[in-house]
């Protein structure tokens, strides 16, 4: 029987539709710890994640934990397991390859820091941006890539080029040993066994939201018409 996006699991057995949810429940208790809340049950914590709160108790216990009955969980015990399972505990070096209105925008987003992930590099293929520094790093030519992923043993690139670009990228971060790549350009990367790749597509998530709010906006002509 085949599995559905839901039942795949990682390389520890957490199926891959949990995995995606701890972050939204890092990012949740991290606010509430930032407002000294000690406690939060699993409906508060479901709540405030957007998920039922079976769900969120089915995801807990994957990780080993629980809850105190008519407490609840510890705040900071569960961000920390949670920041644990994520790999939150140690630093992950980043390099972003386009340094675009993109790689700009994601260069200059401070939550890398507060998240574990530490930006080492910033390279792209215009000579006029070489030099340039932003956030704090200094672009580098593309051609550098394989040299400073080898030096700052980078675990996560990002790819923030055009669509021809992606693919020439992908194989020079593969064959300096990155293994992680979080993808922004349009295009799909081929890549090894081993090689995890996330795809940010900008447009297909407009493109669903446009869905949605089509199909909102004619359940309301039906419903005015019937009002009427």
């Amino acid at each position: 029987m085949a599995l559905t996006a839901g039942d795949r699991r990682g390389r520890d057995g957490i199926p891959d539709a949990t995995i995606a949810r701890l972050p939204v429940y890092h990012r949740v208790l991290t606010g509430l710890a930032e407002r000294g809340v000690a406690t939060v049950s699993s409906d508060e914590l479901a709540e405030a994640s957007g998920v039922n709160s079976a769900k969120l108790r089915k995801d807990l216990s994957l990780l080993r934990t629980h809850g105190t009955r008519g407490v609840g969980y510890d705040v900071e015990h569960l961000l920390s397991q949670i920041g644990r399972e994520l790999g939150l505990s140690q630093e992950w070096p980043v390099v972003v390859v386009g340094v675009g209105n993109l790689g700009r925008a994601l260069a200059n987003y401070g939550g890398f820091a507060s998240r574990g992930f530490r930006l080492v590099g910033l390279l792209d293929s215009d000579p006029v941006r070489f030099g340039e520094l932003v956030a704090g790093v200094m672009v580098r030519p593309v051609t550098d890539l394989a040299a400073l992923a080898h030096a700052e043993q980078v675990a996560i690139g990002v790819i923030a080029t055009p669509a021809v670009a992606a693919q020439q990228v992908c194989d020079v971060l593969v064959a300096a040993g990155v293994r992680s790549i979080l993808n922004f350009a349009p295009a799909v990367l081929s890549v090894p066994d081993g090689v995890d790749v996330r795809k940010v597509d900008l447009a297909s998530e407009l493109q669903i939201l446009a869905y949605h709010e089509q199909r909102k906006s004619a359940a309301g002509i039906v419903r005015t018409g019937v009002s009427a």
